[in-house]
């Protein structure tokens, strides 16, 4: 399991997520994971992205190896509570 950051590339603004930490397989998995910690197909769910902006619209940079026993997901979100 691997370690990114992802960043939303958009201003966002009140209530919404800017930012996570997440542990994912890949660029891809990281990149569609939603900062609340659902890692399936969220993208069709509007109500979710009021919060966060669609895969396409996600900034990911690798960060580094997870350590052994760290299952796919969130580790750190940072929401912008308004």
């Amino acid at each position: 399991m691997k370690l990114f950051h992802i960043v939303r590339m958009d201003r966002g603004g009140y209530d919404t997520y800017d930012s996570a930490v997440v542990a994912a397989r890949t660029k891809t998995g990281a990149q569609k994971t939603h900062p609340d910690g659902e890692a399936r197909e969220w993208e069709k769910d509007l109500s979710r992205l009021i919060t966060w902006v669609k895969a396409e619209k996600v900034s990911v940079e690798y960060i580094g190896q997870a350590a052994r026993g760290v299952k796919a997901g969130v580790i750190c979100a940072s929401f912008n509570a308004g």
